[in-house]
């Protein structure tokens, strides 16, 4: 369970989300993400093709994240949401406010 970044060819920050994004661990991720914004990366890609669960306050982040990456300019996009986190995005009209792709690749391409 955890978080690892890299960064693409093309300048892209990829954040995987290993497990779970839940109250306990949403803070790191947040902290990862305003690291990036702070090195004046404005393409990010979080990707959770390797993530099972998101809770209430993972959702909150992701949102509150979102929000942080639009005021600085810059672009954030989801891959990898399985069967499960995607309905959960659907149900809470989340899929509205992100950019959603299949797979990284495909995310990568879109920027």
């Amino acid at each position: 369970m955890g978080f690892s970044q890299t960064k693409n060819a093309n300048g892209v920050t990829v954040v995987q989300v290993e497990g779970q994004l839940i109250v306990g661990n949403r803070q790191e991720l947040k902290d990862i993400i305003q690291a990036a914004l702070d090195r004046n990366e404005r393409r990010i890609l979080v990707d959770f093709s390797r993530t099972g669960y998101i809770d209430s306050s993972g959702l909150g982040a992701l949102v509150s994240i979102s929000k942080r990456v639009r005021e600085t300019g810059g672009e954030l996009r989801l891959s990898g949401l399985n069967e499960d986190l995607r309905s959960l995005f659907e149900l809470t009209k989340l899929d509205t406010l992100f950019a959603i792709a299949e797979t990284s690749q495909q995310a990568l391409a879109s920027f």
